[in-house]
């Protein structure tokens, strides 16, 4: 989020004519930017939660969402399907393995909302259409009675979990779902989405 702050400083600096601001606003960007890409990726070319560790982290799935990095970025794709593959459970996103991570709180969490609508963009970014669409239906069914969402969902039962309802949850789910309907009319990587929400 550093970068995004940096980069959208930038822009809004050129935006206001002030280009030697805009400059070193930039310039602090691409800093950042070479040094996560350098120090923040594994040997499988996955982005990770932090320098010195393999763990993953569902806040990597904003890479593509801020254009970070484009996402045909192969770095981009592998990030996203690791975390598909390795930090779900049925399908749901979760922040981070609690066994690999000291967060300083005990036991287990449920999956995240956000974290998981932000899973049905990166995929829709990255041309994983069908499988976007997919894990947007399954969230879809999740929704309580009064169709509302909380922080987290227990994936097992169903049961909302945390805060209810979770504004956040609902931004990422209208991303989410004008995401899956913008590649599935052709026009993938050309939607620039609401800001994305804020990481967990």
């Amino acid at each position: 989020m550093c970068w995004v702050a940096c980069e959208r400083g930038a822009r809004l600096a050129e935006l206001h004519g002030d280009r030697g601001l805009a400059e070193r606003w930039q310039g602090v960007a691409d800093e950042i930017k070479w040094d996560i890409c350098k120090h923040g990726v594994d040997e499988r070319g996955v982005f990770v939660q932090h320098y010195g560790t393999k763990a993953l982290d569902a806040s990597v799935l904003l890479i593509p969402l801020v254009r970070f990095l484009p996402p045909d970025d192969p770095r981009v794709r592998a990030t996203v399907l690791a975390i598909a593959d390795e930090l779900t459970v049925d399908g749901m996103v979760l922040r981070y393995r609690t066994a690999e991570t000291d967060d300083g709180l005990q036991g287990e969490e449920g999956t995240f909302t956000i974290c998981s609508f932000w899973l049905v963009s990166a995929l829709a970014e990255i041309g994983e259409v069908t499988r976007a669409r997919e894990l947007c239906e399954k969230l879809l069914s999740y929704a309580s009675p009064l169709q509302l969402y909380a922080e987290e969902i227990d994936p097992r039962s169903g049961r909302h979990l945390g805060n209810f309802p979770q504004a956040f949850s609902h931004l990422a789910l209208i991303n989410a779902v004008m995401h899956v309907i913008h590649a599935e009319s052709g026009a993938t990587h050309q939607f620039k989405g609401v800001a994305p929400s804020p990481e967990p």
